[in-house]
């Protein structure tokens, strides 16, 4: 690495990432959703959630996270996943 490079900051383009992470405020995140942004905060607060950045007093989700804990929440049915057949179909 220069000198220059090292004094202002730059770094190497031979050590940048090929594709920029994206990230997203807790606005972006909660129209993406349709929800809330204090649901967010709630969920911060309780450790749920998608991972997330604190930088600089800003929380900030990778969009790769936000995708990531979206498939953890795929479904298939409620049905298998409440353990059995629904209340109404039951005899």
């Amino acid at each position: 690495m220069s000198q220059d490079s090292q004094l202002d900051g730059r770094v190497p383009a031979a050590t940048r990432p090929s594709q920029p992470v994206r990230h997203l405020n807790q606005i972006e995140l909660s129209r993406r959703w349709n929800l809330s942004a204090r649901t967010l905060e709630r969920w911060r607060w309780l450790g749920q959630g998608p991972q997330y950045l604190k930088i600089g007093g800003r929380c900030v989700y990778r969009l790769d996270d936000v995708e990531a804990y979206e498939a953890q929440q795929l479904r298939t049915g409620t049905a298998i996943a409440a353990g059995g057949l629904s209340h109404a179909s039951r005899g």
